[in-house]
C-alpha cells in the first residue's frame, strides 16, 4: 500500500530554473496526497484554484502539501484527498529577484532643432540600463499567467523597447532644453521615462526599479562642432593661455633649458615679464608723484592762509590767534 501511494504523489517545484524566467507554471493534472512542495531560493510559489489566488507562500523549504500548505489556503483549507483522486490546483513560481537590462535606441531618433536650423531634426542615440521586478502577483496572474505558462525577461524587453524611442523623444524635448547638453538633465529626463514605462507595465504587475541614461551620441559632425566650442569656452583668452601653460611647464620642468627654441621662449616669456614689470613700476611712481603734489598744494594754502592773518584785531587790538574773526569785537580779519 506504501508503494502505491508513493507511485501516485509527485513532487511540485521549478526544476530547470532560469535567471532570466519571470515566472513558471507547474505542470500536472493534480496533486496527489503524499506530494511535496519545493520551494528553492529566490522563488515565491502562489497556488491557484480555478484562476483564483489561493495561497503564497515566500519561504524556501521543503513542505509537504497535505499537512503544510493545504490548511493555509484559501478556500481549500479543508480539502481531503480520496484514496485514488488529487487535488486539481495549479502553482505558478515566481522569480524574486531584480532583474537589469541593457537598453539603447535602435534607430537615431530626430530630435525637433529649429535653433540650428536643422529641418529634419537632430539624430541623436541613447542607451542605459533599467531594472525591474515583480510586484504585483495578482496583476500578473489575471493578466500574463492567465495565458501563459512562462514569462521571460525578453518579452518585457520588447514590450519596453517598442515605446522607447517615443518616450525618450517625449521626454527629452519637455527636459533637453538646450539639446547640445542633454547629459546635464538626463536625470530628469531619466525620471521622466521610468514613470512613463511604469504605466506601461501596470497591467502585467511588474515595476520599473530604475532608470539611467549612460550617454546620448551625436552625429559626428555634430560632435566635432560641440567639442570645438567646449575647447574654445574653455581656453577663452588664447595668450592667456599660453602664457598659463608655458609656466606650468616650466615648473613641472617639461620645458627645459639647453635648446634654441626653449632658450628663445625663455626670453620672451622673460621679456613680457620684464615689460609687465617696467608698467607696474611707472603706474606706481606715477600714482606717488601725483599723491605728493596734491599734499603739497593742501599745504601751501594752508599756510598761506595762516601767513595773511594779523595777529591782533585792528578795531579792538586783542589778539585774535587762528579764527577769521575778532573774538572780542566781530572783526573781519584779513
Amino acid at each position: 500500500m506504501g508503494f502505491f501511494t508513493s507511485q501516485l504523489s509527485n513532487v511540485v517545484e521549478w526544476k530547470e530554473f532560469r535567471d532570466d524566467m519571470i515566472f513558471y507554471k507547474w505542470h500536472n493534472n493534480e496533486i496527489k496526497r503524499g506530494s511535496r512542495l519545493i520551494i528553492r531560493p529566490g522563488q515565491d510559489a502562489i497556488f491557484l484554484f480555478n484562476g483564483k489566488i489561493e495561497g503564497i507562500f515566500k519561504d524556501d523549504g521543503d513542505y509537504d502539501i497535505e499537512s503544510d500548505i493545504i490548511p493555509f489556503l484559501s478556500t481549500l483549507k479543508g480539502f481531503k484527498f480520496g484514496f485514488n483522486s488529487g487535488m486539481r490546483a495549479e502553482v505558478v513560481f515566481v522569480n524574486t529577484r531584480e532583474f537589469a537590462v541593457r537598453w539603447g535606441t535602435s534607430n537615431p531618433i530626430n530630435i525637433p532643432a529649429p535653433q540650428y536650423n536643422l529641418p529634419g531634426g537632430l539624430p541623436i542615440r541613447s542607451h542605459g540600463t533599467y531594472t525591474f521586478k515583480v510586484k504585483d502577483y495578482v496583476k500578473l496572474i489575471d493578466n500574463v499567467a492567465g495565458i501563459k505558462d512562462s514569462y521571460l525577461v525578453e518579452d518585457v524587453k520588447l514590450r519596453i523597447s517598442s515605446v522607447l524611442d517615443q518616450l525618450l523623444m517625449k521626454w527629452v524635448v519637455q527636459e533637453g532644453k538646450d539639446i547640445f547638453n542633454l547629459s546635464i538633465n538626463s536625470l530628469n529626463i531619466a525620471n521622466g521615462i521610468k514613470q512613463d514605462l511604469d504605466m506601461q507595465l501596470f497591467d502585467t504587475g511588474i515595476s520599473i526599479s530604475s532608470f539611467q541614461i549612460m550617454s546620448f551620441t551625436y552625429p559626428e559632425e555634430v560632435q566635432a562642432m560641440i567639442n570645438k566650442n567646449a575647447s574654445q569656452s574653455m581656453v577663452g583668452d588664447m595668450s592667456r593661455y599660453q602664457q598659463i601653460n608655458f609656466s606650468d611647464g616650466l615648473s613641472s620642468g617639461k620645458i627645459k633649458s639647453g635648446g634654441v627654441a626653449s632658450d628663445m621662449a625663455g626670453m620672451m616669456m622673460g621679456m613680457q615679464f620684464a615689460n609687465q614689470m617696467v608698467q607696474n613700476m611707472n603706474q606706481g611712481m606715477a600714482e606717488a608723484d601725483a599723491q605728493q603734489k596734491t599734499f603739497t598744494h593742501t599745504a601751501n594754502n594752508e599756510a598761506g592762509t595762516s601767513a595773511n592773518k594779523p595777529n591782533f584785531c585792528p578795531n579792538c587790538g586783542l589778539k585774535t590767534g587762528n579764527s577769521n574773526f575778532c573774538p572780542n569785537c566781530g572783526q573781519k580779519l584779513v
